[in-house]
């Protein structure tokens, strides 16, 4: 997969997964396109990847095994 990102610089570059990943941990880029929103996501003010939200209800991915 390729990722459209831009650098603190507001230079743009397409990278892969393995860079795009190290390029967000170590905060090196500003934005990054998400195309699955078509928008522009801020990592300093949007939610990404590892920030879950608050929910403690039950998790509906579990399989009921209740008989």
């Amino acid at each position: 997969m390729i990722f459209d990102v831009q650098y603190k610089d507001f230079n743009y570059d397409y990278v892969n997964v393995q860079t795009f990943n190290r390029l967000l941990l170590s905060q090196e880029i500003r934005r990054f396109f998400r195309p699955s929103e078509k928008r522009w996501v801020n990592i300093y003010h949007d939610r990404i990847r590892g920030e879950g939200g608050d929910y403690l209800g039950s998790d509906r991915r579990q399989l009921n095994v209740t008989k």
